[in-house]
């Protein structure tokens, strides 16, 4: 059976960038139906009719002159980002991106948020912006734990500060689970379940610790399980 779909979404679902993304491209002559340049808002039919015959109404779709595949193939990676390498497509002054980590197959997925270059551990990598979505989107809870390093040793009663009451961190109260990994009380494991940019350096640093280490073991249902550093491996959406 067949489906009428808007363009925006059908690039979304097969390319992975977001619908927007896909109505920029269109507003800029990127896209093409059938060999006709693509207008905003268009809709397109797609699948097979409901009469049996097997016709496909799938029409030519290209951005930037390559074709569209017709069905969705998506792919969905994780990845042991090391210290020292950053999540972009391009190079930051000269620094290693994630992409230079990948095989040639992989390297049109997008990161599912960020490590900060100074950072190691999971990241995700998808073509699947519906999924990206929900795995970064404060509507959806997702649980992340690190491993943390710290400069010197957390006093309890900044433990308690963080653990109990939140540290105000200028974009909101930060509110950190804290689980002691040694004696030394300088390495914690750290559960979150929020995303802000560089929340847990700037949680540390409110108080005058500086993190020195941090590793994120797990992003949702996904871990790093043993995964050695800059190995990657395909994974299922969960």
């Amino acid at each position: 059976m067949t489906e009428i779909v808007r363009l925006n979404k059908f690039l979304a679902e097969r390319l992975g960038i977001s619908r927007r993304e896909a109505d920029n491209a269109i507003a800029a002559g990127k896209v093409t139906i059938d060999g006709a340049t693509a207008e905003l808002g268009a809709r397109i039919e797609v699948g097979t009719d409901d009469g049996g015959s097997g016709i496909d109404k799938n029409p030519n779709v290209c951005y930037n002159g390559k074709m569209v595949p017709s069905e969705a193939a998506y792919l969905y990676v994780a990845l042991n980002k090391p210290r020292g390498v950053v999540c972009s497509r391009k190079s930051q002054g000269g620094e290693p991106t994630v992409y230079d980590l990948l095989p040639e197959e992989y390297r049109e997925l997008k990161t599912v948020g960020r490590l900060d270059k100074d950072s190691s551990g999971l990241i995700l990598l998808t073509n699947d912006g519906d999924f990206a979505f929900r795995m970064t989107h404060p509507r959806f809870t997702k649980t992340k734990i690190y491993e943390v390093e710290l400069d010197r040793a957390l006093e309890p009663l900044h433990q308690q500060e963080i653990a109990d009451f939140g540290i105000e961190i200028g974009d909101g109260v930060s509110k950190l689970g804290l689980a002691k990994l040694d004696e030394t009380r300088k390495k914690w494991q750290v559960t979150m379940h929020e995303g802000r940019n560089r929340q847990i350096r700037r949680t540390f640093g409110a108080l005058g610790y500086t993190v020195v280490e941090l590793k994120r073991m797990q992003f949702g249902a996904y871990r790093l399980d043993g995964l050695e550093e800059g190995g990657y491996t395909e994974v299922k959406a969960v």
